[in-house]
């Protein structure tokens, strides 16, 4: 039984931290492509340098056995989307699902040792050990799609501070590789990751047009489809890129505008469930609890 104890307990702390480092993975490449991009200068820091090195031997352990049951192709490349809108580059399909089984083995574990050791009921522990497999399987594709969702919608909103910056600098005089350039030293966050991992591949080789392409897919939102289709058809037609800019600049206002006021207006119904069910059951007792008691005190009064 101690045996047994010991397992759960090291294969719950290694679910623990394969989850902390599915959600806060790095933002570089998992492929050879990204890994040569990283030699051009899309570098890692020490932390990450160290993080890697603590994980290493986990991570090949959760990948060989997430690859041997892996699921199918479909479900695979949407995995694969999924991690890379999140910004997990390193995080193969394989290995995420390598991590979820430890996750399902070792959450289950560990609650039966504290099922154990405090003396839970068998019902209690049961539902215990099912709720936390459940929680060990489907909560990292919940913590990369909230991710994934958070960092799209950074990028959609940093992306019209991005235009400007385009517009002045073009019209400015620089050409559009300058432009971009220019921007990805001066934007943080995941736009300027993408911005700075698009240079390192047309860098390498690849067209400008290519590489918004490939920054398209990893950023697929509505505001990045405009932007990158706006610039290819601009450099397919001829047509002046700052004027291209410009126009695309008011859209993306507009764009904005309309986001904040579709929000606004689901405002209400979001806070619907929270007023009903918290504040003005509060506040009835408040209000009416004086009142009903000196009713209750009244009719008891008269019935005497």
């Amino acid at each position: 039984m101690i045996l047994l104890l010991l397992i759960g307990l090291v294969l719950a702390g290694i679910g623990c931290a394969l989850l902390a480092r599915a959600a806060l993975g790095s933002q570089a490449g998992d492929t050879k492509q990204v890994a040569q991009i990283k030699r051009y200068g899309f570098t890692r820091s020490r932390s990450g340098q160290a993080k890697a090195a603590v994980g290493g031997i986990v991570g090949r352990a959760a990948e060989s056995v997430g690859t041997k049951l892996a699921p199918a192709p479909g479900k695979t490349n949407e995995l694969r989307r999924q991690l890379v809108s999140a910004g997990m580059y390193r995080v193969t399909p394989g290995r995420f699902v390598g991590y979820r089984l430890l996750a399902t083995v070792g959450f289950p574990l560990i609650w039966i040792w504290l099922a154990k050791s405090t003396g839970m009921a068998s019902a209690v522990a049961i539902l215990g050990v099912v709720g936390c497999a459940a929680l060990g399987w489907f909560g990292p594709t919940q913590i990369v799609k909230d991710r994934a969702k958070r960092r799209l919608g950074e990028i959609d909103y940093e992306l019209p501070e991005l235009i400007d910056l385009l517009v002045v600098t073009i019209e400015a005089g620089l050409g559009f590789v300058g432009s971009l350039q220019m921007a990805a030293k001066r934007l943080q966050g995941p736009l300027g990751d993408e911005l700075r991992l698009t240079l390192q591949e047309q860098n390498m080789g690849l067209s400008i047009s290519e590489a918004l392409h490939n920054m398209m897919l990893r950023a697929d939102t509505p505001a990045m489809r405009s932007f990158v289709r706006s610039v290819t058809q601009g450099e397919r037609l001829g047509v002046s890129i700052g004027q291209i800019m410009r126009d695309l600049a008011g859209e993306m206002r507009r764009r904005r505008k309309q986001n904040a006021e579709e929000r606004a207006q689901k405002a209400p119904i979001k806070m619907l469930f929270p007023l009903v069910f918290l504040i003005f059951p509060a506040m009835f007792i408040v209000l009416l609890g004086p009142a009903v008691t000196q009713l209750i005190r009244a009719f008891s009064g008269l019935g005497k």
